[in-house]
């Protein structure tokens, strides 16, 4: 098993959690797991992006080279055209649907999404319309992350685990909206596939 995976959105969309309940699953499933993270100039509203590496053999570098993530994670539409440089020809990206406007530069969505839709392997959809109704848009990280489930290489209990383990400490009604997001996000990926 390898699975190379680019995280990306802005600071404060939960790109980290999600990073977290991957990492939490992958050692629970006895892999090998590398992360690296680049923060943008701001903690919050700025680019934030990790590399993730699992493999079932020993990890050597941390960092993803272009061409070679299977999958790009990205909470932010714009953010996942920064990262497919990095993708494979047949890696999948899971992105939202909608932008984060955070520069007064932004480009026009309609040419983001016209780029977007060049990809043969792709899952767009709008993360923050699904988890407000599922009661929170807090959420919205982990219904991308179920989103994405399906091309991590990990089986979905192990994912549940994970979100069990990581949000445990926050309550069961956190743990249950987070399993409520995985399983909506999961649900979508599985349509689209």
């Amino acid at each position: 098993m390898k699975a190379d995976i680019i995280l990306s959105g802005v600071g404060g969309q939960g790109i980290l959690s999600i990073a977290a309940v991957i990492g939490e699953a992958a050692l629970k499933e006895g892999l090998y797991m590398k992360q690296a993270e680049v923060h943008g100039m701001s903690q919050r509203e700025g680019d934030v992006q990790s590399n993730l590496r699992l493999s079932d053999r020993p990890v050597a570098s941390d960092l993803i080279p272009r061409g070679q993530a299977d999958l790009i994670i990205s909470l932010e539409p714009m953010e996942s055209l920064r990262y497919l440089p990095y993708l494979k020809k047949e890696g999948w990206l899971v992105t939202n649907s909608q932008p984060f406007v955070n520069i007064p530069n932004y480009p026009d969505l309609a040419l983001v999404n016209a780029e977007l839709d060049k990809l043969p392997n792709k899952v767009v959809l709008d993360v923050e319309a699904i988890a407000k109704e599922l009661g929170s848009v807090r959420a919205a990280n982990i219904v991308m992350l179920g989103a994405a489930t399906p091309f991590i290489g990990l089986e979905y209990g192990k994912i549940e685990e994970g979100i069990r383990r990581i949000f445990a400490r926050k309550g069961e009604e956190i743990v249950a909206l987070n399993l409520a997001a995985l399983k909506a996000g999961y649900e979508i990926a599985q349509q689209n596939q």
